[in-house]
């Protein structure tokens, strides 16, 4: 009765200090008030994780138990120091390599900890039915013996959850410092109905979601650069969201934009992210300034920024259009800027037009079965979550259970054609798992048998 009630007041006591940390942050951080649950969320995740960590690495020397101790809770601490240094400092202005070591670093131990409390999770339920059963049955098995061993969890699964979260922690930061730059060629062909003659095996590169405030250093882009160059595309077009927040991540990027040229032109569109829409500018004219910044930037770097237009491609007598919209989609969470119906004016009566989308859902929306004369779309945002598992034969990502046209090629009933691109660069998470970087080539023919 006494250990109830010790248990009891303990409980009791953490939810206060629970209740009272919320008023505390809404106090001082109210921007971080809705982030709190996520916060107590993590923490309860750190100490459920620590009941098995600490009995099994801590039987070592007293530096070596220290050292432990500090790698262990360094994720958290890191957490509420960024969450605290971003009152004054906000996250898009840091050093990005900072920024992409210290959240890229929080979120792979979490990860970590989430497959490691997975595990023991299972093994507490199997301890759990174990116990339940030895007490509706009334068996006296060595465990109810007094003085005999305590119910406790699989050794074997606890050794899995430390052998588990070590292999996480691993792929996470292979995914940050090397797979975020490996570059992934894809080159496919696609067939457009009516293509002229003169177009036939014309190069389009596409290259997708930049996001180069998450770049740490201009020199992996200029690399892709190289890489695009080598295709030796035809024209070479950009889906959206060159930047994370604002025009200013671009800037070191300005000379590697210049470099990168095509016989018939760089077409650019705006993503969801280009506009400024999250971050919170003292005033609305200081938005619009960003923007103009951002409108400069394309001009100066000669890519050809299509807002609602289009661009006509001449070769000999015969056409192509290139339509770029500005972003739609589907989600009311995203811009719905683009205007399809201002893009296609004036060039209603070319036959064959390729159409720049940001966000692929505009396409099911407004383009598949509708306009037959798009024969293709190119689109991004999605970045295939950055993680999957691509292997001949087979493709899986988290993004198939939030975007029905999530990578790849996709034919609509009356043969048009999207292509969903897997982004150049990273948002979130500054790294890739399975699913690389993607620079996309693609060969138009007038074969509809090519996709």
């Amino acid at each position: 009765m006494r250990l109830l009630r010790k248990h009891l007041f303990s409980y009791s006591l953490a939810v206060v200090l629970l209740v009272l940390g919320y008023f505390l942050v809404l106090a001082v951080f109210p921007k971080n008030a809705g982030r709190y649950p996520v916060f107590v969320f993590l923490m309860l995740l750190d100490l459920y994780v620590w009941g098995v960590f600490k009995r099994k690495l801590f039987t070592y020397n007293r530096i070596l138990k220290s050292v432990l101790i500090l790698v262990y809770w360094l994720p958290l601490a890191a957490l509420i120091s960024a969450s605290v240094i971003t009152f004054a400092l906000k996250t898009y202005d840091w050093l990005p390599w900072v920024r992409n070591l210290v959240y890229g670093g929080i979120f792979s131990f979490y990860v970590a900890k989430f497959f490691m409390a997975v595990i023991l999770f299972f093994a507490d339920i199997l301890k759990w039915l174990k116990g339940l059963w030895a007490w509706i049955s009334f068996s006296k098995t060595k465990d109810s013996v007094p003085g005999a061993r305590k119910y406790k969890r699989s050794e074997f699964l606890q050794q899995m959850a430390l052998v588990t979260g070590g292999l996480v922690v691993t792929t996470m930061f292979t995914g940050m410092f090397r797979w975020v730059h490996r570059f992934d060629i894809k080159r496919i062909t696609v067939g457009i109905k009516g293509l002229p003659m003169s177009f036939e095996g014309f190069r389009i590169v596409q290259i997708s979601d930049l996001h180069l405030g998450s770049w740490s250093d201009v020199n992996a882009f200029e690399e892709a650069i190289d890489d695009i160059l080598s295709a030796e595309p035809d024209v070479v077009v950009f889906t959206g969201d060159l930047v994370n927040y604002t025009t200013t991540e671009a800037e070191r990027f300005r000379e590697s934009m210049k470099r990168l040229k095509a016989p018939y032109g760089v077409y650019a569109i705006l993503g969801n992210h280009d506009y400024g829409d999250y971050v919170k500018w003292p005033s609305e004219l200081e938005k619009q300034q960003n923007m103009e910044d951002l409108y400069d930037l394309y001009k100066a770097s000669g890519w050809k920024l299509l807002r609602n237009e289009s661009a006509v491609l001449i070769k000999g007598d015969e056409k192509l259009a290139i339509i770029g919209v500005e972003n739609w989609s589907s989600n009311a969470r995203f811009p719905r800027k683009g205007d399809l119906g201002a893009a296609l004016n004036g060039v209603e009566d070319i036959p064959v037009k390729v159409l720049l989308s940001h966000d692929p859902s505009h396409w099911s929306a407004q383009v598949a079965d509708k306009k037959s004369d798009i024969g293709l779309t190119l689109s991004g945002h999605t970045h295939g979550f950055q993680f999957g598992i691509e292997i001949p034969g087979f493709k899986w990502s988290p993004a198939q259970y939030v975007y029905k046209h999530w990578a790849g090629s996709y034919k609509s009933d009356s043969g048009q054609t999207l292509y969903v691109n897997r982004g150049l660069g990273s948002i979130g998470y500054p790294g890739r798992i399975g699913i690389l970087p993607e620079i996309t080539l693609i060969e138009l023919t007038s074969s509809t048998d090519n996709v």
